[in-house]
């Protein structure tokens, strides 16, 4: 819901280090891995507590997510940069409620478990959505410079990020948070279902 306003406000930063990066010898690939190896250090983080060092952890992963985005659009968006981007994001995604499932399971367990199953809901939809409108070559005019169609929602990566930060900042409330949010995730799934099948059909059946 809030992905497009966070765009416009962090496109002229951004864009500048891709300038940046542009003079350098990594890759936007290197950048992607380079990012989630720092993401999974937020699981240890979580694992014994250090919450804020987790949260660090968690922007700075953002932060890498944004850079190599930056510089595919300069030297040219690829599909398996999209496709590497996209499965990290994911797995990114679940291991921070698993990170705190396993700092406190008895009181964390099952809403973090209901977290993770509504993010294959909200996954599922938006990339089986994807496949099939680059299939039939179907243009988001919202968020041209993706490599596959971004479906939005009720919860996408702004939200999702605001979130993780809540459940750093006050770990003792993450599963009443967590219960909020998966359930906002499931109001996006359903949506995601809705919308994609009257675009498909519509598409099917002119």
């Amino acid at each position: 819901m809030l992905d497009r306003y966070a765009i416009q406000l962090l496109k002229a930063p951004v864009n500048c280090f891709g300038r940046l990066l542009d003079q350098s010898p990594f890759s936007a690939n290197q950048i992607t891995v380079a990012g989630f190896i720092i993401g999974l250090l937020t699981l240890p983080a979580l694992i014994y507590n250090h919450y804020l060092l987790a949260l660090f952890f968690i922007v700075l992963n953002r932060i890498f997510d944004g850079l190599d985005g930056a510089l595919a659009r300069r030297r040219g968006i690829t599909d398996c940069g999209g496709f590497l981007d996209i499965t990290l994001d994911f797995l990114f995604y679940s291991l921070v409620p698993f990170g705190f499932v396993l700092a406190q399971p008895e009181q964390n367990a099952v809403a973090g478990a209901f977290l993770i199953f509504a993010f294959v809901g909200t996954g599922s939809s938006f990339l089986a959505f994807a496949i099939m409108a680059g299939k039939r070559q179907i243009d988001n005019p919202v968020y041209q410079h993706k490599s596959l169609f971004y479906l939005g929602g009720l919860t996408e990566g702004t939200e999702t990020i605001a979130c993780f930060v809540l459940f750093c900042l006050l770990p003792e409330h993450f599963a009443f948070i967590a219960w909020i949010f998966g359930t906002l995730c499931w109001v996006t799934t359903a949506t995601r279902l809705w919308a994609g099948y009257q675009t498909l059909k519509n598409v099917d059946n002119p």
